[in-house]
């Protein structure tokens, strides 16, 4: 059995990557406020180096690794932004990364991690076909960082709480994006070890909502991939899954699913009221608070996670248009037939 992650493995984890990552802003959301009956504030982590949150664990992760495991390279399969995190911290450390993805990443998430030096290969439809030529590499030697269910990308990610902490001590509901979980397990163990009354709400899509669907089965299933305006929080947790599953059943008190529409509009907000260009991943906490799922509160932090979102889709975004990204990624297949 994995030994239970704790808050010792979350301060390890700060001052190891100290210096490497950024300590980001807190900023209250006078709109969001007004809209929800109580104080409402956004932890700005799309601002981190590489765009997403995703640079803690990844840091974390590739700095905990022996000296064979450098020598040997690391390898991880990513909807983009682990991808992107990994590439940048295996750089820093010179450390021979490849990442394996699915066809439905981005094409700007594609070229932000060749941007760092790493190796990309595009392989099937889903995260669970590119896992296959994770595990062949694997197989050759190299050390696989995956994107969630790990005790170092988990304990990296949970330096967030760390801060918030820090930067809000009256917070009594955090609003977390929900994928594989590797994030929502690493604040919810913080939050709760220093208040169990915190409330820890996760946030997901509609279409495809891997840790939703396992939590309501109770035990990992598989959840077939969508295309969503939300791509980042792609992908299933694996029927193996040895950490997130578990650590989201005890210390999340809540899962809320938000529209494709909802995740538009939330992005919409973001750029006019807080003046902030985030991704459909990173819009979900606020696309939970503007459609009034979260109910009461004293002061909610919602956790914006990433801004990779490819620019001319954000434009289309922002000037009203109603995107159908699962319509437009079937049409390509068709044409690529």
């Amino acid at each position: 059995m994995n030994s239970k992650l704790t808050l010792q493995d979350s301060f390890d984890a700060r001052a190891r990557i100290a210096g490497r990552v950024r300590r980001t802003a807190l900023v209250s959301s006078p709109s969001l406020t007004a809209a929800s009956g109580g104080q409402v504030s956004l932890k700005l982590e799309h601002a981190q180096i590489t765009g997403s949150f995703k640079l803690r664990g990844a840091t974390n992760a590739v700095l905990s690794l022996t000296d064979p495991q450098r020598a040997a390279g690391v390898v991880g399969v990513s909807t983009g932004n682990h991808g992107r995190g990994l590439a940048y911290a295996a750089a820093q450390a010179g450390v021979r990364c490849v990442i394996c993805m699915s066809e439905l990443v981005p094409q700007n998430k594609v070229d932000g991690i060749k941007s760092h030096g790493a190796e990309v290969r595009i392989v099937g439809r889903s995260q669970d076909d590119a896992q296959v030529e994770v595990d062949k590499l694997v197989a050759e030697g190299m050390t696989m960082l995956p994107p969630f269910d790990h005790r170092d990308i988990i304990a990296g990610q949970s330096t967030i709480a760390l801060e918030l902490l820090e930067q809000a001590p009256d917070l009594d509901t955090v609003l977390v994006p929900l994928s594989g979980g590797g994030l929502i397990s690493g604040v919810a163990m913080v939050l709760k070890a220093a208040n169990p009354a915190i409330r820890v709400v996760g946030v997901s899509m509609q279409r495809g909502a891997a840790m939703y669907e396992c939590q309501k089965a109770g035990k990992p299933v598989l959840v077939p991939e969508q295309a969503t305006l939300a791509d980042s929080l792609g992908g299933g947790i694996g029927l193996d899954n040895a950490y997130t599953f578990e650590m989201t059943r005890t210390l999340v008190d809540d899962i809320v699913l938000v529209s494709e529409a909802d995740i538009a509009e939330a992005i919409r907000h973001a750029y006019f009221q807080e003046r902030q260009v985030i991704e459909g991943s990173g819009s979900v906490g606020i696309a939970a608070l503007l459609t009034g799922q979260i109910g009461s509160f004293r002061h909610c932090v919602s956790l914006v996670t990433g801004q990779n979102i490819d620019m001319a889709l954000h434009k289309r975004l922002i000037d009203g248009e109603n995107v159908d990204v699962a319509a437009e990624v079937q049409m390509q297949g068709g044409a690529d037939a």
